[in-house]
């Protein structure tokens, strides 16, 4: 009894575990942002977890990596989200000029489809939220075109398993 509780138990973090690895983004953001006490430029970018407590924001342009730390996981809305959203909050800063009103955004939530929201950056007082809607992670060619990628019950060979038909 305490061995098939301790498979279902492997298999149940198995299943999580994977679902978490693969929860990835793609994001256009279209302003300069703060996250994780980095500015970061404007463009497209692949987010994702990197591990129990950071986050990583790829540009897509240059490859350049980002490691953002986060503070909570935040539980699924219900319903969950159709798509992967970021969540910033928007700020008015005099800063560094003191003359000149600019408008921060500070990264605060990352929301990826079929995992647990992450709480990167909590702001105090008032302030205005911008959400920027994302893309689901990108397929492979072969899973694009309806090909089984690489499986280990078909031999270690990315060819697609004939149907036999009679």
């Amino acid at each position: 009894m305490k061995r098939l509780a301790l498979c279902a138990a492997t298999a149940l973090a198995l299943v999580w575990g994977a679902a978490n690895a693969f929860a990835q983004g793609t994001f256009k953001i279209p302003f300069t942002f703060q996250a994780g006490g980095k500015s970061l430029p404007a463009g497209v970018y692949q987010v994702g977890p990197k591990d129990n407590n950071q986050l990583t924001l790829r540009q897509e342009t240059t490859g350049k990596e980002f490691q953002v730390p986060f503070t909570k996981r935040l539980a699924q809305p219900s319903p969950p989200l159709a798509e992967p959203q970021l969540v910033f909050d928007v700020v008015g800063n005099f800063a560094p000029s003191y003359t000149e009103y600019v408008t921060d955004y500070v990264l605060a939530e990352v929301w990826l489809e079929g995992a647990d929201g992450f709480l990167v950056h909590t702001l105090k007082g008032a302030h205005k939220t911008q959400i920027i809607k994302g893309q689901k992670a990108k397929q492979d060619v072969a899973a694009r075109h309806g090909v089984p990628s690489y499986s280990p019950y078909n031999r270690g060979t990315r060819l697609p398993i004939r149907q036999r038909t009679s």
